[in-house]
């Protein structure tokens, strides 16, 4: 019963809100903000928490003010996201302003291939749509599975015709991770969003002073393939959003004083420096935290984290391999299939 409820509320979402006007659109979605936000519950009180440790300065007043802004901003990623199969082209360019595209476009007539990582801020499913349209770079990235089955199937069908080709982070018929570096080494883009871990299996890293984990993923797969790691960030900025593509994230210099990209060219890879590689990856994961924390200092309301992500915030197993606890989110209260950077 509560599948057929979460897959009717996004149906409905999809089939009646893409044809209400522009500003209709807008004051409803910012009406379930506001009523979201005077609830105060618990993503509400997370993202207060996380808010805190990006302005630890802010008063209380401050702080309500910058979290109903976040609600705000975090149901225009929803509002957006249901009108965007009716966009057109030129709409989708209206909406978008993109600085530093010269990283990504030579990256990409390089040969090379780019992965473009990204925090949960604005609008990613835009900015995937404007690449695609208006770059012209038809992209791969990785959806997380979340029921029922047949939302995840229309997520992936949405995606799919932005221009997107997603795969499944599991329960697929093929590797991920071998299917994204042949990617990369045909040239081609990869996006991954990867400022939360959701395997546990990330590589620590200090954000806004404390310790957090992230996904090692986009790290991994430019040392492994000698694609380009270029970190993005999305803010909105009245009826724009806004990117920002950073420059490239370079490896450490390690082993024999190459690089990965070095090594990639001629076929050694996979030569067993298995801890310089771990190393680079590490260093690579929190450079681009740093870029990320830039950016989210700057634009705090249109970082959508809604749930737990320092590690002093996260449940403490009891045991060595003790099953984690539940999450704390409701079934389909986080968005279905987004791209995951794992």
């Amino acid at each position: 019963m509560n599948e057929r409820i979460v897959y009717s509320a996004y149906a409905l979402g999809w089939a009646a809100l893409k044809h209400l006007p522009e500003r209709a659109a807008k004051g409803l979605f910012d009406q379930i903000a506001d009523a979201a936000w005077r609830k105060r519950g618990k993503r509400v009180l997370q993202l207060e928490a996380n808010l805190l440790r990006v302005r630890p300065d802010a008063d209380e007043a401050r702080l309500r003010e910058l979290s109903r802004a976040g609600m705000r901003s975090y149901l225009r990623y929803w509002m957006e996201s249901f009108r965007l199969p009716v966009w057109s082209r030129e709409r989708i360019a209206r909406s978008m302003a993109v600085e530093g595209l010269e990283h990504l476009t030579g990256a990409m007539e390089s040969g090379r291939g780019a992965v473009i990582a990204l925090p949960h801020m604005g609008n990613w499913d835009l900015a995937g749509a404007w690449v695609a349209s208006h770059v012209g770079y038809p992209f791969t990235t990785v959806a997380e599975r979340l029921e029922p089955e047949r939302l995840f199937e229309r997520f992936v069908a949405y995606r799919e015709s932005l221009g997107m080709e997603v795969l499944p982070l599991t329960g697929g018929d093929v590797s991920v991770v071998g299917t994204l570096a042949r990617r990369l080494r045909a040239g081609k883009l990869v996006c991954l969003v990867g400022d939360r871990d959701l395997s546990e299996a990330g590589v620590e890293v200090t954000f806004f002073g404390e310790a957090t984990r992230m996904p090692a993923g986009p790290a991994a797969l430019c040392l492994r393939t000698g694609a380009a790691l270029l970190p993005v960030t999305l803010w909105y900025d009245g009826p724009v959003m806004r990117a920002r593509i950073h420059p490239e994230v370079l490896p450490p210099a390690g082993g024999d004083g190459r690089g990965a990209a070095g090594r990639a060219a001629d076929g050694q890879e996979g030569d067993g420096r298995g801890a310089d590689r771990k190393a680079q990856t590490a260093a690579m994961v929190q450079s681009m935290a740093d870029v990320w924390a830039g950016g989210i200092r700057e634009h705090p309301e249109d970082w959508h984290m809604l749930q737990r992500l320092w590690l002093a915030d996260l449940p403490v197993r009891e045991q060595p391999g003790a099953p984690a606890p539940a999450p704390v989110a409701a079934p389909g209260t986080e968005p279905a299939a987004e791209p995951a950077g794992s």
